[in-house]
């Protein structure tokens, strides 16, 4: 299976959470392997703790690959190659993690027939070899967008089983913008039928998740005020109205991700460590980050709503 993760603007959450989500499915027997399609600002790399791998991936990353610079990418074998303490010791019944980066300096470019038929050359290969991809694409209406829009058209790629998680922050601007990516006049949908997409179907497979969610009921805002309090619950009800009136109320999410402090702070991979050991991650976002793995695949939270 294939996931592709979007998201309408930066700093949605959607690399470190489409990663966290990655190295759960490792971690539950998957072989799992992770493109980084944002072309203009691959940071995937960090997110792993491969920091090697971002001066590795120079003239030998995705960018490169798809471009027809070199005849394969760039493969990092997460587990062994990690700066990462606790993900060098590799957890026994655990699948694979590889990360295929993208170039440091590579940048967005046209898809032309050429780069098309790499992508959906590489796509076909991996999705034999792995259990899932997990395709990390450029905010907004990019190309890379366009791009697997254009691939996963393709009559080659019609058996091929995949699906989108769209990444919002819980703002209204954040929950209008995702919605607008999806929906809008040159949006996913749009975009996707222009190319021979069957628009149901198209919907069917796109979910979408709320990151960074702040919850008044956490201990995290148990010391605000009556009044702030009263205002964030306020809050969270227009957003979900809002939500519903824009087509992505409940029922078309997949999952939603706690606001949680390690990830305001540093972009990485929560373990089970950060939560029981050290205590810096909370239980709540593991367990969200969990749940939303296995949902991936989980047929009864893809019927049409």
């Amino acid at each position: 299976m294939i996931v592709f993760a979007a998201s309408d603007k930066g700093g949605t959450g959607r690399s470190v959470t489409s990663a966290n989500l990655a190295y759960h499915r490792a971690l539950a027997g998957d072989d799992v392997c992770y493109l980084d399609f944002d072309f203009g600002s691959p940071t995937a790399a960090a997110v792993f703790d491969v920091p090697d791998a971002r001066r590795a991936a120079e003239d030998r990353g995705l960018h490169s690959y798809l471009v027809g610079e070199v005849g394969e990418p760039l493969r990092i074998d997460v587990w062994s190659d990690t700066e990462h303490r606790v993900l060098r010791n590799r957890p026994p019944g655990s699948g694979r993690l590889v990360l295929m980066p993208g170039d440091l300096s590579g940048g967005e470019f046209a898809t032309g027939e050429e780069n098309l038929r790499r992508c959906v050359d590489l796509l076909l290969r991996l999705n034999g070899e792995f259990d899932l991809i997990v395709v990390d694409l450029s905010a907004g209406r990019s190309y890379a967008v366009d791009m697997v829009l254009e691939a996963t058209s393709k009559r080659e790629m019609r058996g091929v089983d995949f699906r989108w998680l769209v990444f919002h922050r819980w703002t209204r601007q954040h929950v209008a913008a995702a919605a607008s990516l999806v929906f809008g006049k040159r949006g996913i949908v749009a975009g996707g039928v222009a190319r021979g997409h069957d628009e149901e179907t198209l919907r069917s497979v796109i979910r979408f998740v709320r990151a960074a969610v702040p919850d008044p009921e956490s201990p995290l805002w148990s010391q605000v005020s009556a009044t702030q309090s009263a205002w964030m619950r306020e809050c969270d009800r227009d957003l979900k109205q809002m939500s519903s009136a824009l087509g992505i109320g409940y029922t078309q999410v997949l999952g939603s991700v706690p606001l949680e402090p390690v990830l305001q702070w540093r972009e990485q991979l929560i373990t089970d460590e950060d939560v029981l050991d050290s205590q810096i991650a909370t239980r709540e976002t593991w367990d969200a980050l969990s749940d939303l793995a296995g949902r991936l695949t989980d047929d009864k939270y893809w019927e049409q709503a």
